[in-house]
């Protein structure tokens, strides 16, 4: 069995019917498969367990909302494949592109910037 990160992304929908925006996370969640496509599987399974049901009375920004699962947006096998994961194994990474070292700088202090996503 291979470990994989899972990273899974959960909306907001507004219960007002008014969706101005989509406030969003990424969680990575850790999975243990024999495959990609089994790792897919389980993924969505287990991400299907942080949505919130219908009964919800969860608000964001003081509106009526419920947490829902969007999709996952990838899978990945982690560095040590063979091994369980241990302090500092790396589980996952995202690559991005940005303009300049200033867009560095700001990202790096979380300031806004605007930056390419690689899947």
């Amino acid at each position: 069995m291979k470990w994989y990160a899972a990273h899974v992304i959960m909306y907001v929908k507004f219960r007002d019917a008014n969706q101005d925006k989509y406030p969003i996370w990424e969680n990575i969640i850790l999975i243990q498969a024999s495959s990609n496509d089994e790792a897919w599987e389980k993924a969505k399974i287990r991400a299907k367990e942080d949505e919130d049901d219908e009964s919800s009375e969860n608000t964001w920004e003081n509106r009526p909302a419920i947490f829902l699962l969007a999709g996952i947006r990838k899978i990945v096998l982690c560095m040590d494949e063979e091994n369980e994961p241990t302090d500092g194994t790396e589980i996952s990474y995202s690559q991005m592109e940005l303009d300049s070292w200033d867009s560095l700088l700001k990202f790096l202090k979380g300031e806004m910037i605007s930056i390419k996503y690689h899947y």
